[in-house]
């Protein structure tokens, strides 16, 4: 009796042992899967390809180049369509139907035409600044050293359409200097309005820093203090209908990133 009494309680002890390392098992082969699970779970996000078009400001168009072609570089299988105008242009084809992803605007103001249309997919971010100044013919025949030297007699001026944000801010300057000007013609970007002064059409035009720049030797840049008092925001965001989100996206990521804000400051943008 003493040995059949034993028997079942052994046997007992061993399925249970026998339990206990089958637990045991299956808790370390849930262990060694829970990293493939997580792996998975972090999988990488595609990477960015096909045409990413880009609607950017005039006072854009060579940082921007730059930074495009870098993009393409960077990211094989890519290519960067640009659109540069009229900020306030550029909005109004946005909120009319074109198909963009990127829209870059010269202010706040003219990306508020398009956001206010709840026609963006992220909030904008200023991401570079602009300024004012005098753009004249080479040597500066005419001595022009302020704003209020272009408002000489005889003098033939060209300013920004008052809509687009380089003739807002030009606006924005004679107000705080208490002057009138009448310019010869008023143009629907900087670039327009700086290309009469490069074709000898115009004696000076006021555009920005960074268009001076960019124009090298073929006008001078003349700096006045009341520019201060009219710097531009340059806000970027994500369209909320682009065709290629995820292109897009990756060339904001550039364009904000320490590469793009070398590229840009070395164009003349100030940084926000």
């Amino acid at each position: 009796m003493t040995r059949s009494a034993r028997r079942p309680r052994r046997m007992v002890q061993v399925a249970g042992a026998g339990a206990a390392a089958l637990l045991a098992l299956s808790a370390c082969s849930s262990s060694s899967g829970s990293p493939k699970t997580a792996a998975s779970a972090a999988a990488p996000s595609p990477k960015p390809s096909g045409t990413v078009t880009v609607f950017a400001a005039a006072s854009l168009k060579e940082s921007f180049t730059t930074l495009g072609k870098r993009f393409e570089k960077e990211h094989p299988g890519t290519k960067v369509s640009f659109n540069f105008g009229g900020s306030d242009t550029l909005a109004a084809s946005i909120t009319g139907g074109a198909p963009a992803d990127v829209f870059a605007a010269a202010s706040p103001k003219t990306m508020a035409i398009v956001s206010d249309k709840k026609d963006t997919a992220t909030a904008p971010v200023t991401f570079v600044r602009n300024q004012l100044e005098i753009a004249t013919l080479p040597g500066n025949p005419d001595k022009v050293s302020s704003l209020k030297d272009l408002t000489k007699s005889g003098l033939k001026v060209v300013l920004c359409d008052r809509t687009v944000p380089c003739g807002a801010a030009a606006q924005k300057a004679l107000a705080a200097s208490g002057l009138k000007l009448t310019p010869v013609s008023y143009e629907q970007d900087v670039k327009s309005a700086l290309n009469k002064v490069e074709l000898k059409e115009a004696d000076a035009a006021v555009v920005y820093r960074t268009d001076v720049q960019a124009a090298g030797d073929k006008v001078q840049g003349v700096e006045f203090p009341e520019s201060a008092k009219a710097v531009n925001d340059y806000p970027i965001a994500l369209l909320k209908d682009a065709p290629n989100a995820e292109a897009a996206k990756a060339f904001i990521a550039l364009v904000t990133s320490a590469e793009g804000r070398k590229v840009l400051t070395e164009a003349g943008f100030l940084q926000p």
